[in-house]
């Protein structure tokens, strides 16, 4: 984690460009499916926001690119998840292996509906 970065920009360009590439493909798929998303750092590394509440956050690693929906966006996907190293509410994506694009937008558009719910449960 890059604690003392202060955009996302930043932080990405903080990485050899190997790593930047897919850091920045991560981005732009968050991006892409999460309109109006509000970009930030937060814990030392990119992280989203909708309606007022954390979507998802990703960090760069040497071996791996690490991707946190919080835990219900990774048990949504569990089956999906399971051919990667995970932890309680994050998953590693393996620079040896092609960024699984479709299902990290699958996550984000998932984890957008429940954030909206949720804020749209308290009015």
């Amino acid at each position: 984690m890059r604690k003392n970065v202060k955009s996302v920009d930043e932080y990405i360009s903080t990485f050899p460009t190997e790593v930047s590439d897919r850091l920045n493909s991560i981005r732009k798929i968050i991006l892409e499916n999460a309109p109006g998303a509000i970009e930030q750092i937060s814990y030392g590394m990119p992280a989203y926001k909708t309606f007022k509440k954390p979507l998802v956050y990703f960090c760069g690693y040497d071996r791996h690119i690490g991707f946190y929906a919080t835990p219900n966006g990774h048990r949504e996907f569990a089956d999906e998840l399971k051919v990667y190293k995970q932890g309680k509410g994050s998953v590693q994506f393996p620079h040896d292996k092609p960024i699984p694009a479709d299902l990290i937008a699958r996550m984000v558009r998932f984890r957008v509906k429940e954030n909206e719910v949720k804020f749209k449960s308290r009015k």
